[in-house]
């Protein structure tokens, strides 16, 4: 099991996410990390980091739209599978069912903070302008439906009637695609993104959401 070891790697974020001033450098990626673009001075021109360099706060990536509307959408998506999870520790029958839902409450809760405190310190709201959260705590639908891998309102009202095995079975199958729609948002936030922070957050969510697809697909 990676739990402990994605946990620690989301803890470690959230601290330097929570840096400031303070933190004069940061470290390019290594190995399947995205290459880290250094702009170059005044008449030069860019260049790519090097594995492990050591990078100036001040040459460090600035966010883009990418970055900011990942965050910005993880958000309710994590929210809304929380509410999944919350269903489960009441209605879920089997042990291994609740274990999965605790451990993804676990994982997720931790990374909503850590998303709206990148949001808060890189000067964005949390919600795209003009737009809100629109129910998804409660339905999941309002002006996140659309987003991939997102229950509709009807979905959630059946997983609150289904009882036991039935249960079970609707939020695995519910969970999965959850799931499955995070990784694609993970996908995109390291093609398009360019935020080391945003980068790392990205490639845990990838690595544990995987990883849970997996189990879930066993229990089915």
């Amino acid at each position: 099991m990676r739990w402990p070891v994605v946990f620690a790697v989301t803890a470690a974020i959230a601290v330097a996410s929570g840096c400031t001033g303070g933190a004069a450098e940061r470290t390019a990626g290594s190995g399947g990390s995205p290459p880290v673009i250094v702009p170059g001075k005044p008449g030069e021109p860019a260049r790519t980091a090097t594995p492990g360099e050591r990078l100036p706060a001040g040459e460090a990536p600035a966010p883009n739209a990418a970055d900011v509307t990942f965050a910005q959408m993880m958000i309710p998506h994590h929210e809304q599978a929380l509410t999944m999870t919350a269903l489960a520790r009441s209605y879920a029958k089997d042990a291994k069912v609740r274990g999965i839902a605790d451990r993804i409450e676990v994982a997720q809760r931790p990374e909503i903070r850590l998303l709206r405190s990148w949001l808060k310190r890189t000067g964005n709201p949390e919600s795209p302008q003009g737009g809100g959260h629109g129910g998804h705590g409660g339905h999941g639908g309002g002006a996140h439906a659309d987003m991939p891998g997102m229950a509709t309102p009807d979905q959630l009202d059946d997983l609150r009637a289904a009882r036991g095995a039935e249960f079970d079975a609707l939020f695995l199958k519910l969970m999965i695609t959850h799931h499955e729609g995070a990784v694609t948002m993970a996908t995109d936030a390291l093609a398009d993104g360019r935020d080391l922070d945003v980068h790392r957050l990205a490639q845990d969510i990838l690595a544990s959401q995987r990883a849970e697809i997996t189990r879930m697909r066993a229990m089915l």
